[in-house]
């Protein structure tokens, strides 16, 4: 891509909140090597959740297919070495549970009970570093106040250190606890390395090494590390090893930014991938290997020495999303050899609408009109065969339409038209909502969080109060039944209050049959809907064939269209011709709207003929 307009991440700066002088101990015991985590609440002590894969398909220990439909949550990987929110004070425990509504593990318990499985938690490699180093780095703007002799509850109390009323914990003493409440609550984890270094913006960065003194030595270590603590508890089941790899070509020319190849350079992503996986397969062989791609990769007869050649012509490299490239796998797939192997590798890209950036495919030029005929700068002119077409089948749906390998989409966020967003992105977002779910494509939606810029939040800036308008957006892609009831990820925890156990779902009682439901898939890029010339039964034009190349009613011919619509441009006599789509009335004697609304209606499948008479 050309740019990027970055999720911007506003840290709040809220002072530690003092309360009384009663003491609450920690329900999680944190040591320094394996993780020991008990509850209070009976919860899943087998095991046994861990997960693999089958060609597309992720399964169970019963190889029933699971699908991953979850949500991101930031804040372990900024300055404040904690999920943002955990800054949001009160006491009152209306729900009686023992946690103040306000709380980290009451905002837990409502991501469980609007139905997401899976918990995506970014973390940068400096703050793992320092809990491997048995030093770990404080947190800040965070709320903690023990339970004193007018509130039994408390804010965050399990956060405080004994013997004191609002001395908070360390960050990796916060995370264990979280950890356990996850287990509670049923709901899964995924590590996402966010960034090298503590930093509310560092996602930025191209690399997985290179700030804070991170070292791609450090980067697998501490991750490796941190699989081996949780190698004993089934709570975190898969580790995304690096954020957005990404870096342009020129970046990659000088061995600054990701590119992806047989070789065993040190900016290689998929050399790094494959040497960080198996390092992991060591410790926890049960763990899910998340592999993003990267942003661009060479063209046809092009090679990683290529010249930069631009995003004009000539173009010698396929741009992307960061971290959204993974082009690079049909050529060079990655290969884990170590323990259970490539039966863990879960290929993870990221998707953006056109608000974040208006990427070519989205047609967002100022004159694309959208789907009644009229111009709007925030519509674009784009449909799922489009995007398949255009870039989304090449750079990572071949992979689950093909069977090599699940997907997991780790982020796709947006703002709706009711949060202030454009017709276009929640167009996108509905149409890679269903082609997700239609697929079974495994997804963590981006975010939990209300404070990123480019995209808000599932909650407002309470924490607390849903927006409704996203969740509705987002709710049909989370796994559930017929019926509506959400399906989690542990065999015998339910998934909050309307949701249901694995075995539950699938009626197992230690162990069940092989279940696997995903619909079957075309195995090969699916065809333009475009790729046939359209003339009268006399013969003659070619209706819908503005640019002249013999194929009628593409995204080329409604832009060419909407160009010489507004003035911008001259169409030579055949054009012409060819762009009077509608014959009734007075469109039969000129080009008006009337024109443009049929062959848009052409494209998106809902006329078959051209011209309408």
């Amino acid at each position: 891509m050309k740019n990027y307009s970055y999720k911007r991440v506003i840290a709040a700066s809220c002072a530690l909140v003092i309360a009384g002088a009663s003491l609450l101990t920690s329900s999680v015991v944190n040591k320094y090597d394996k993780t020991d985590l008990t509850v209070s609440a009976a919860v899943d002590t087998w095991n046994d959740d861990w997960l693999t894969t089958d060609k597309d398909l992720i399964v169970d220990m019963n190889g029933d297919e699971v699908r991953l439909t979850g949500v991101n949550w930031f804040g372990f990987n900024c300055s404040e070495n904690v999920f943002h929110g955990a800054w949001s004070f009160g006491t009152t425990d209306a729900d009686g549970n023992g946690h103040a509504d306000a709380g980290v593990h009451d905002q837990l318990k409502g991501i469980v009970d609007h139905g997401f499985n899976l918990l995506r938690v970014p973390i940068s490699s400096e703050l793992l570093v320092s809990w491997m180093n048995g030093a770990p780095h404080a947190v800040g703007s965070i709320a903690v106040a023990a339970p004193d002799g007018y509130n039994d509850v408390g804010c965050n109390a399990e956060f405080v250190v004994p013997g004191t009323a609002d001395e908070p914990k360390s960050s990796m003493e916060i995370f264990d606890i979280i950890m356990g409440w996850c287990k509670e609550l049923g709901l899964k984890v995924m590590i996402d390395i966010h960034s090298p270094d503590e930093n509310n913006s560092g996602h930025n960065y191209e690399l997985w090494y290179g700030k804070a003194g991170i070292t791609s030595k450090l980067w697998e270590d501490s991750l490796v590390w941190l699989a081996d603590k949780y190698s004993n508890d089934d709570t975190i089941i898969a580790y995304d090893l690096k954020n957005e790899p990404h870096g342009k070509a020129a970046d990659t020319l000088s061995g600054k930014g990701a590119k992806w190849d047989s070789s065993t350079d040190e900016f290689n992503w998929k050399y790094a991938a494959e040497k960080c996986g198996n390092a992991i397969m060591e410790v926890n062989p049960n763990a899910l290997i998340m592999i993003e791609g990267i942003e661009v990769y060479p063209k046809e007869g092009q090679t990683w020495s290529s010249p930069v050649g631009g995003y004009g012509a000539p173009e010698n490299y396929y741009g992307a999303w960061w971290g959204g490239n993974l082009r690079g796998v049909r050529e060079h797939p990655i290969t884990i050899t170590g323990a259970s192997g490539n039966s863990q590798v879960v290929y993870s890209p990221h998707d953006y609408g056109p608000t974040v950036y208006a990427q070519t495919w989205f047609h967002m030029a100022p004159e694309s009109p959208n789907a009644d005929g009229e111009y709007d700068a925030k519509a674009g002119v784009f449909t799922e065969q489009s995007l398949l077409d255009e870039y989304w089948y090449d750079s990572w749906a071949y992979i689950d339409a093909e069977h090599i390998a699940p997907l997991l989409i780790g982020e796709w966020g947006l703002k709706t038209v009711a949060e202030g967003g454009t017709l276009a992105d929640q167009k996108w977002g509905e149409i890679l909502r269903d082609y997700m779910t239609k697929n079974h494509i495994n997804a963590t939606f981006w975010c939990y969080n209300p404070d990123s810029g480019d995209t808000g939040g599932l909650v407002d800036n309470d924490w607390s109060t849903w927006v409704t308008a996203k969740y509705e957006l987002v709710e049909p892609s989370l796994w559930q039944d017929d019926s509506g009831k959400f399906i989690g990820l542990d065999h015998e925890v339910a998934l909050g209050a309307n949701g249901q156990s694995l075995n539950e779902y699938y009626g197992n009682t230690g162990g069940g049959t092989t279940t696997t439901t995903k619909p079957i898939t075309t195995t090969t890029k699916p065809p333009s809907t475009t790729t046939t010339k359209i003339t009268t039964a006399g013969g003659g034009a070619n209706y819908g064939d503005i640019n002249g190349d013999g194929i009628a009613g593409k995204m080329d011919d409604i832009v060419l269209f909407a160009k010489y619509f507004k003035g911008n441009i001259k169409l030579n006599a055949e054009a012409i011709e060819n762009a009077q789509c509608d014959k009734t009335g007075d469109s039969a004697t000129k080009i008006d709207s009337a024109d443009l609304t049929s062959l848009i209606n052409y494209l998106l499948g809902q006329v078959t003929n051209l011209p309408i008479q």
